[in-house]
């Protein structure tokens, strides 16, 4: 199933909807975005969930629904979010899979270039968008490429220490 995804992510160019990377777990869809506003990436996440159910009822040759839920989506506003996201979506599998190496076959790993070692991208049209933010390009490499080893870490220790009462510092 998963070829017909990746297809689907790959229509997904061709919209206002810039799929940078996406990682596909057994039961939901982890993807980084980019989109010029609201309704910009209400539009694309519509039209994406609907190719998507369509490539994935036609895979298991059924109709009906496919999505249980609405999606989540956060603005990732800071250097750090966006290392941390990438990390989250692309090293996912290893909160679930320890001591496996290599990377995620169901995931855009193999088309990310902010990889700490040099690493043989996959030859063909790629399926996901050339980030055009500042965050998404450069920002977030300030803070180190990602380690293939990498593993995503808990939430709260993502966006440093919390002080009292909630605050973070």
């Amino acid at each position: 199933m998963f070829p017909a995804l990746q297809r689907g992510f790959a229509m997904s160019l061709r919209t206002g909807l810039r799929i940078l990377h996406f990682s596909v777990q057994s039961n939901h869809v982890h993807l980084i975005i980019e989109a010029e506003d609201r309704r910009a990436l209400s539009r694309g996440i519509q039209g994406l969930a609907i190719r998507l159910a369509k490539a994935i009822n036609r895979a298991l040759n059924r109709s009906g629904s496919v999505w249980g839920d609405r999606y989540h989506a956060r603005v990732l506003r800071t250097p750090r979010e966006v290392r941390n996201g990438l990390v989250y979506v692309l090293q996912n599998w290893r909160k679930h899979l320890r001591g496996i190496g290599g990377f995620d076959p169901c995931s855009s790993a193999k088309w990310f270039g902010g990889w700490s070692k040099a690493v043989t991208t996959e030859p063909g049209r790629w399926p996901v968008a050339t980030p055009r933010t500042w965050l998404a390009t450069v920002g977030w490499r300030r803070l180190g490429l990602v380690d293939p080893r990498e593993a995503p870490v808990p939430p709260r220790l993502a966006s440093g220490p919390v002080r009292s009462k909630g605050r973070r510092d």
